[in-house]
C-alpha cells in the first residue's frame, strides 16, 4: 500500500521560523517550527492524510493490521524526522540499549512522572540516529584531541592576556591546565564534572572566552569563533560553550552525513537536515540548554573516547540510488535522485541521478520528497490486479508497506527510511 502520511512540526525555540513552512509549501505561522516527525513515536505520530472517516494516526494503521503495515507485528523501529536548525541545540548524548533500559526501568521503580522535567529516560530504548544534510550544516560531533582544544584556549589566552584581562587570561589558562594528563577518557569525564561544578573559575574564563571571540580579531579559526560567538550569544555564561571545545566542528555540505552512535556527544547547530534514528526520545544533556542538565547521570553513560572522523559515507547501491548503512538493526536511509529521461539521453542529467529508481521494499519504508515531483509505483499483484501509484511533490510523505519493490520516476530527491540489517 501506498498512503499519503503527514504531521505537525513540533515547536521548539531552536526551529527555523520559515524554513520548513517553505518545505512544506505552507504559510509560515510566526513560530519557529523545529522537527517534523514521520513514524509511530507515540510522540508525535504522523497522520493518514485526508483520511476519509475522521483522524487516524500511523500508529492506528499499524494496529489495524500489525502483520501488513508493521515491522514483525509492532510499530516502526525508526524515527524519520526533517530537522529545521535555527539556533544551536543542546549539547546531548543517548543512551544505549542496556543503559536506556536501566535507566527507564530505575525512574518507573522510583515513581518519577515521565513527563516530569528532571526525567531522563521515557522510553527503555537506545536512540543512534544519522543526519543528512539538505543545506548547509554545522554540528558539534564527537570528542576530538585533546590537543586541540589545548591549542584554543592557549590562543584565546593570549588574546585576553593582549587586551589587558589578566584576570581572563589566567582563568583560560587554568581551563587549559585541566585538559593535560596521560589519560584523554579520564581528563574529558572529569573536565565535564568540573564545568559544571559551580567553581568561580568557569565563569571568568567564559567571560574571558566571549570577549575573545568578538569582533573579527578572534584568534580562533574562522568557523570555530564564529560558533563560539553563537554559543556565548544564545547560552551566555553556559559552562556548555567551554565543552563546546572538546568537540569536532563539523561543516557538512548538502549530501553529506554525521552518525551519531549511542553514548556520542553532539549538538547541531545551522541548517536543514533529514534525520533517521531508534525510535526513542531520550536525552541527556550537557548544556547549551535551559532544560534539566544531570551530568553525574551523563558522565555515567557518555563515550569519552576519541572520534577520529565525524562524517559517515554513503555506498552505491544502484543508479541514481545512495544508502547510509550505520552497524545498527533500527535503520538504513536511502536517497533517490532523479531527472527526465531526456536529460540523461542527453547526458545533461545532476551527477548521481537516474531517470528510473528501484527500491526493494522487504520492510516499510517512510518516503519523503525533498524536491520536485517524483512519481511512485507498485505493479500490479496477480494477473488482473491494479497497479498501485501516487504522485508526491516537494513536502510530501508516503508510507510504503512491505512488499515488492516500489519504481520511482519524475525529477527530484526522494529519502526513504526502512530497517536496518
Amino acid at each position: 500500500m501506498l498512503i499519503f502520511i503527514e504531521n505537525t512540526p513540533r515547536t521548539y525555540a531552536w526551529g527555523s521560523r520559515d524554513a520548513l513552512p517553505d518545505l512544506l509549501g505552507l504559510a509560515p505561522t510566526g513560530e519557529p517550527q523545529a522537527e517534523l516527525w514521520l513514524g509511530t513515536h507515540p510522540g508525535s505520530p504522523a497522520h493518514v492524510a485526508k483520511a476519509s472517516a475522521g483522524d487516524r494516526t500511523l500508529i492506528d494503521l499499524v494496529e489495524s493490521d500489525p502483520e501488513l503495515y508493521g515491522v514483525d507485528g509492532g510499530p516502526l523501529p525508526f524515527l524519520l524526522k526533517v530537522l529545521a536548525i535555527g539556533a544551536p541545540l543542546s549539547l546531548q548524548v543517548h543512551p544505549d540499549l542496556e543503559q536506556a533500559a536501566a535507566g527507564y526501568a530505575a525512574e518507573e521503580e522510583a515513581g518519577v512522572p515521565r513527563d516530569a522535567p528532571h526525567r531522563n529516560y521515557g522510553d527503555p530504548n537506545h536512540k543512534p540516529e544519522l543526519l543528512v544534510a539538505l543545506s548547509e550544516v554545522r554540528a558539534l560531533s564527537g570528542f576530538r584531541p585533546l590537543t586541540a582544544a589545548r591549542d584554543e584556549l592557549r590562543l584565546l589566552a593570549a588574546a585576553a592576556r593582549r587586551a589587558g584581562e589578566h584576570d581572563g587570561a589566567e582563568a583560560l589558562e587554568a581551563v587549559e591546565a585541566r585538559l593535560r594528563g596521560a589519560d584523554p577518557e579520564t581528563l574529558r569525564r572529569e573536565f565535564l564534572v568540573w564545568a559544571f561544578s559551580g567553581d568561580e573559575i568557569v565563569g571568568r574564563a567564559l567571560a574571558a572566552l566571549a570577549a575573545a571571540v568578538q569582533g573579527e580579531e578572534s584568534p580562533l579559526d574562522p568557523d570555530r569563533a564564529c560558533v563560539l560567538r553563537d554559543l556565548v550569544a544564545s547560552h551566555p555564561g553556559d559552562p556548555g560553550v567551554l565543552v563546546s571545545l572538546l568537540l569536532h566542528l563539523v561543516r557538512l555540505e548538502p549530501g553529506e552525513a554525521v552518525y551519531l552512535r549511542a553514548r556520542q556527544m553532539h549538538a547541531y547547530l545551522s541548517g536543514i537536515a533529514v534525520e533517521v534514528m531508534a525510535s526513542s526520545d531520550n536525552v541527556l544533556r550537557a548544556g547549551l540548554t535551559p532544560k534539566h542538565v544531570d551530568i553525574a547521570e551523563l558522565c555515567r553513560i557518555v563515550d569519552t573516547g576519541e572520534l577520529a572522523e565525524p562524517r559517515f559515507p554513503c555506498e552505491r547501491v544502484g543508479r541514481g540510488l545512495v544508502a547510509w548503512r550505520p552497524d545498527v538493526p533500527d535503520f538504513v536511509l536511502l536517497r533517490a535522485r532523479l531527472c527526465d529521461p531526456e536529460e540523461s539521453m542527453r547526458a545533461e542529467a545532476p551527477e548521481g541521478s537516474s531517470p528510473l529508481v528501484e527500491v526493494p521494499a522487504p520492510h516499510p519504508l517512510v518516503l519523503m520528497v525533498t524536491s520536485g515531483r517524483v512519481r511512485v509505483e507498485r505493479k500490479a499483484e496477480g494477473e488482473h490486479g491494479l497497479a498501485e501509484v501516487a504522485s508526491a511533490r516537494r513536502g510530501q510523505s508516503l508510507y510504503v508497506s512491505a512488499g515488492d519493490p516500489v519504481r520511482l520516476t519524475g525529477h527530484g530527491e526522494v529519502f526513504l527510511a526502512t530497517v536496518g540489517e
